[in-house]
């Protein structure tokens, strides 16, 4: 997993609402965790929008939670009704957030929130503009430094993120081979970020960060 700083994983989330994760029986803010629903059919379905009519339940994003969820009949014992759960879960809810994740980007720039190109990342990074530096994971180590050493220089604190593949930035920003973007701090950024952070936590590895706390690998 591309490495990010830990900060993305540790802000505290501005969504106070509580829900109970049926893994772990914790109670959580909603915005940390991942809401599923039953369909009509009694299949369990990801809703990552959160927005999808019926009862929600809610389980921390993690790959190890969500699966023992599935194997132990979790999700029935919560919703008190028998369902099914499909074994392939975890990687629906991948897909669902990274979609949701590159859609935000997409909107971001289009809103005027969000620049795209090394020249245009690096004046908003030297005006203080950037609040978020996103990097493709492929993208050429020259570039991807010679950005990070200058956030690392004149913003420290700057959220730096790097889960992407160039080509789904391209898509998302309607550019060909985008590698580099930046997020003007904002309501924008926050949603990006919080959709980040739930993916990250889906599909880190335990055994590189103990227990999400650390920067992931």
């Amino acid at each position: 997993m591309p490495a990010m700083q830990a900060e993305l994983l540790g802000r505290d989330a501005q969504d106070t609402q509580m829900r109970r994760c049926v893994a772990t029986g914790s109670l959580r803010p909603k915005a940390e965790l991942l809401r599923l629903v039953v369909d009509p059919s009694g299949d369990l379905v990801v809703d990552a929008a959160g927005k999808l009519p019926g009862r929600g339940l809610w389980i921390t994003p993690e790959q190890a939670l969500i699966d023992k969820a599935c194997r132990k009949g979790l999700f029935s014992r919560a919703a008190k009704t028998r369902l099914r759960a499909s074994t392939t879960l975890a990687a629906q809810a991948e897909v669902l957030l990274r979609k949701r994740c590159l859609e935000l980007l997409g909107l971001a720039r289009r809103g005027g929130q969000a620049v795209a190109g090394f020249e245009k990342v690096k004046a908003w990074i030297e005006s203080g503009k950037a609040a978020v530096l996103v990097q493709a994971q492929d993208a050429a180590a020259d570039g991807r430094g010679k950005l990070a050493s200058l956030a690392q220089a004149r913003m420290p604190g700057l959220t730096q993120v790097s889960c992407f593949c160039a080509e789904e930035l391209s898509q998302a920003l309607g550019r060909e081979h985008c590698v580099h973007v930046a997020l003007a701090s904002g309501g924008m950024a926050d949603r990006f970020l919080a959709e980040v952070r739930r993916l990250v936590s889906l599909t880190e590895r335990p055994s590189e960060t103990g227990h999400n706390n650390d920067t992931p690998a």
